[in-house]
């Protein structure tokens, strides 16, 4: 068959970018004369379905990095694109309503609700956005319970759980909204090695299954070494 013959292939499809952000920068105290920069022209793109570690010192700007992302924060300049949505400009209620429906976190600490049950800290985001619980919510729940391992504890305190198990029910609150974002900043940080694998596990799990992209943070290299991609911030800046 002659060159000119032969059938084109397609080139794939490029994957959606779920976090763009482009020369960020962001300074406590700006226009001060204690003004202090920690992120320094920040670049980043994360595509979906990317898991991605997030490793460096201590105080080289992770968590702020991570606030930016997870719209906690914003920059002191620069531009943060999140799901396909500019941000900059966007009101503090459109900033909350993106951060509920797209992002979900895990921190180092589960900080769940600990008078309430594990089903009920599940279902929190869900009211949040709401206002209102109904049985479409609860089954939602329920599901995502069993899904980390937890159905036989899902009435019971949060206090009264494990740490492993607690982490776990963080989770499983994390992925409730179904978020195309999940922010897990050292979620294995408190937990012995056991439950730190079952917890990198699970997001892993999740992330596979269903195209969640997911930015850990992590000082474990094993836990790294795992992951699709590492970004190390030194110093506030992207080195890698």
């Amino acid at each position: 068959m002659a060159e000119a013959d032969q059938p084109l292939v397609p080139a794939p499809a490029p994957r959606a970018l779920v976090v763009n952000l482009r020369e960020v920068r962001k300074a406590y105290n700006a226009g001060t004369p204690i003004e202090t920069e920690v992120l320094h022209g920040i670049d980043l793109q994360v595509q979906r379905g990317e898991f991605c570690a997030v490793v460096g010192p201590s105080g080289s700007g992770k968590s702020t990095l991570l606030n930016i992302v997870g719209l906690l924060d914003r920059p002191t300049s620069g531009t943060v694109e999140v799901c396909g949505e500019q941000t900059i400009g966007l009101d503090d209620l459109a900033l909350t309503r993106l951060r509920g429906h797209s992002i979900g976190f895990v921190f180092q600490y589960h900080h769940l609700i600990t008078a309430f049950s594990a089903l009920e800290n599940v279902m929190m985001p869900m009211l949040g956005a709401r206002g209102f619980a109904d049985e479409a919510m609860r089954l939602r729940a329920q599901d995502l319970i069993g899904r980390v391992g937890l159905s036989a504890w899902q009435d019971n305190l949060a206090g009264n759980l494990s740490g492993g198990q607690q982490q776990r029910v963080a989770i499983a609150r994390a992925l409730v909204m179904n978020p195309a974002l999940v922010l897990a900043d050292e979620p294995t940080g408190n937990l012995d090695t056991r439950s730190a694998d079952e917890v990198f596990a699970l997001l892993r799990q999740f992330n596979r299954d269903h195209g969640t992209t997911v930015l850990f943070v992590t000082h474990n290299p094993g836990l790294a070494a795992r992951c699709d991609e590492t970004i190390e911030v030194i110093d506030g800046r992207v080195t890698h």
